[in-house]
């Protein structure tokens, strides 16, 4: 695969056939505008999914948010949840760094819709940039479950994330309805949101019965509680105007 190089720095490969092959890279923007979405000390800024603070279970370890396992609570760790930005955003540029236990599993999700009565999980709206042990996870090597893709839904066109324990890079952009995800440098993914060809995608993946799945153009960000332990840093979003 022929690997480019944009205006950020970022390498890039051709999309796969169910990207969009005519987009060109993601708009570049100054500097400035940055907001941290974590001060590396504490947990304010985030919540539990449906609730007002974080859960027990999420903790700081070395300026970093951690997830420590524990006593399971279903699928997920008893005291955890799914964390969830107090804010919401539209268009963006989010920039973040996460490492993973051995066969461990996470997510970031994007445009959750905070409404428990509706949709019990983050991910019953929100799309996921899957995050997990590319190596022995038990879905390291499954379609569109690999780390790096948008689960369920897009496979990355390089593998590019790094072995457990290791640090991984990661920007998302959402620009006027462009999606663009990039891990460790390398441009992976790139699509269109609420579009026939982005209803075509649920239709056929495992929201395809989650009424308001990726239907919505503002919300949070969320980091998933699998039950597995996971550590996230760094984590700044700037907005983007609309019609940039």
């Amino acid at each position: 695969m022929i690997s480019c190089q944009n205006q950020t720095g970022f390498k890039f490969s051709p999309p796969q056939a169910t990207q969009d092959s005519t987009l060109k890279p993601a708009i570049v923007l100054s500097d400035s505008g940055w907001i941290s979405l974590f001060n590396g000390n504490s947990l304010s800024g985030w919540h539990t999914y449906g609730q007002k603070k974080a859960g027990s279970a999420w903790n700081i370890d070395s300026f970093s948010i951690h997830l420590k396992p524990g006593l399971k609570n279903g699928y997920q760790t008893a005291g955890g949840g799914d964390l969830v930005s107090n804010d919401t955003f539209s268009n963006f540029d989010l920039k973040l760094e996460w490492k993973i236990a051995r066969k461990a599993n996470s997510g970031i999700m994007i445009f959750v819709k905070e409404d428990t009565a509706k949709y019990k999980e983050t991910w019953n709206t929100g799309p996921e940039m899957q995050v997990c042990d590319k190596d022995s996870n038990e879905d390291a090597h499954s379609p569109k479950h690999e780390a790096g893709d948008l689960y369920d839904l897009i496979s990355s066109v390089a593998m590019s994330a790094r072995p457990a324990l290791e640090w991984n890079q990661v920007e998302i952009v959402s620009n006027n309805s462009r999606l663009d995800l990039y891990l460790n440098d390398t441009h992976i993914i790139s699509t269109v949101l609420w579009g026939d060809s982005w209803k075509k995608l649920i239709a056929a993946s495992k929201f395809n019965t989650m009424p308001g799945f990726g239907s919505f153009h503002s919300g949070h960000i969320a980091l998933q509680d699998h039950g597995e332990e996971v550590w996230y840093r760094n984590i700044k979003i700037k907005k983007i105007p609309p019609g940039n």
